[in-house]
């Protein structure tokens, strides 16, 4: 059995802090990111055109923002208190866009809302047992709505669940897990899961002897 994450909410209020103390002006907003270079792979339009969209691990908020300013209705989601307080601080008051702090299997189960799109960059997806999370995600989805959710690329062979030091090889015991999985894994999970038209690939680095990025995007049947 895979050890159980501890301190999760921790770890995130601490991730990507921003830089310099106390209240900083917010970032700019112009572009849609899925991958960890700037500038490469695809943008908003991975996602369709929905009218509603959720977003499992926001983070900073960024891509909700940019959502929101071309007139999708989002909820973005994360799990910290810091990242949540800091991206209702910079962004609070756009129209259509709404923070929810909450874990995402949590608000998924509990919340009766249904969207036109779900998605996760290198978020909750990545760091929730799919077991779980996929089937949860399908009920939220509107008939012939889109999941789409992008992380690294898996180190071949090496699949599962894996526990990291999320903050490094020093300081304190900060333990959680996240799920790497083969493209083809994914494909197969969501088709069990009753998704269809699955696209699941691994996007190559600029620089083919870097790190890719998994991509993955797949419509509920209905």
């Amino acid at each position: 059995m895979p050890r159980e994450s501890t301190n999760l909410p921790e770890y995130w209020d601490s991730y990507k802090p921003h830089r310099g103390e106390g209240d900083q002006p917010a970032p700019e907003v112009d572009r849609f990111a899925w991958t960890q270079y700037d500038g490469h792979g695809p943008g908003a339009e991975f996602l369709g055109a929905p009218r509603t969209a959720l977003e499992l691990g926001c983070a900073e908020g960024g891509e909700a923002v940019y959502l929101a300013r071309s007139g999708v209705a989002v909820t973005a989601l994360d799990f910290s208190t810091a990242q949540i307080a800091r991206a209702r601080n910079w962004w609070g008051g756009t129209p259509g866009l709404t923070f929810a702090h909450a874990e995402a299997c949590d608000y998924l189960t509990s919340s009766p809302a249904t969207y036109d799109a779900i998605f996760s960059i290198w978020g909750a997806v990545w760091f929730t047992d799919p077991d779980d999370l996929i089937p949860l995600v399908a009920e939220r989805l509107e008939p012939g709505g889109v999941l789409a959710f992008s992380q690294a690329e898996p180190i071949e062979d090496y699949y599962g669940p894996q526990p990291m030091y999320g903050n490094g090889l020093a300081g304190r015991k900060l333990t959680l897990l996240r799920w790497a999985y083969s493209p083809q894994w994914w494909a197969d999970l969501l088709k069990r899961t009753g998704f269809t038209d699955i696209d699941a690939t691994i996007l190559p680095a600029p620089d083919p002897d870097d790190v890719g990025t998994l991509m993955v995007r797949a419509r509920r049947a209905g």
